[in-house]
């Protein structure tokens, strides 16, 4: 661009739009995509920022295409957000789902080959929330946003189980989404050995008729089920 083309308050009025308009949207896509909780979140999140820098820093790139291209990829992003949001499987293609890559100390090979996570990236992630030893380790789930949610063994969590003197009894199941939005996680369960019919049961212990009435549910650790109950009033 020549000095003769520059136009201050052309550039003053387009950052000034596209910061607007930024902010409008960042709204709107909400939480989920600001905390950039999946790759899918991180990747829209880069290319909403490039569509946006792309606008204010050049000026031969036509404003109202721009623009035009910048509320579309939200609207699509939006949009593949509902329908994840309604089917577990959508989400599961598009997200994928988290892994277990240790179970009781034990390294999974097939699960870290799968995750195409290298052995060495994996002691990484474990260093980084200080654990040294995978032997401390009960449960690792790497999630779909490439980090790694450590369950440690009893007695190494702090303060330790045994410098209390207390029980160091092995957990029976990891704490696990059982029900999401009134629906059973049926992953979940086969990975617990559990069925549906078990989790009925439970329910009607606690006076629940239909699974539809709870909004979330978790198996904890001695096997009981905690329960959240849908909001009627919302």
């Amino acid at each position: 661009m020549n000095i003769d083309d520059y136009s201050f308050w052309e550039m003053i009025t387009r950052t000034t739009v596209t910061f607007t308009v930024l902010l409008f949207l960042a709204r709107v896509l909400g939480k989920e995509q600001l905390s950039q909780l999946t790759f899918f979140n991180y990747v829209t999140g880069i290319t909403i920022g490039s569509i946006a820098g792309e606008l204010v820093a050049h000026d031969d790139t036509h404003y109202l295409n721009g623009i035009t291209s910048l509320v579309w990829w939200s609207i699509l992003t939006i949009f593949v957000g509902y329908i994840t949001m309604k089917s577990d499987k959508l989400k599961e293609i598009l997200d994928d789902k988290p892994a277990t890559v240790i179970k009781d100390g034990k390294i999974l090979e097939k699960e870290l080959k799968t995750s195409r996570l290298p052995m060495g990236d994996l002691m990484m992630l474990l260093r980084l929330q200080g654990v040294f030893s995978v032997k401390e380790v009960h449960y690792a789930v790497l999630e779909t946003n490439g980090e790694l949610s450590i369950f440690k063994k009893v007695s190494q969590q702090p303060a330790t189980k045994q410098d209390v003197k207390a029980s160091t009894t092995i957990p029976k199941y990891m704490p696990s989404q059982i029900i999401s939005d009134g629906k059973i996680v049926k992953n979940n369960l086969n990975e617990l050995n559990l069925t549906e019919e078990w989790v009925m049961n439970e329910l009607k212990k606690q006076g629940i008729q239909n699974v539809k009435e709870v909004f979330y549910a978790e198996i904890e650790t001695d096997g009981s089920l905690h329960i959240d109950k849908r909001d009627n009033n919302q």
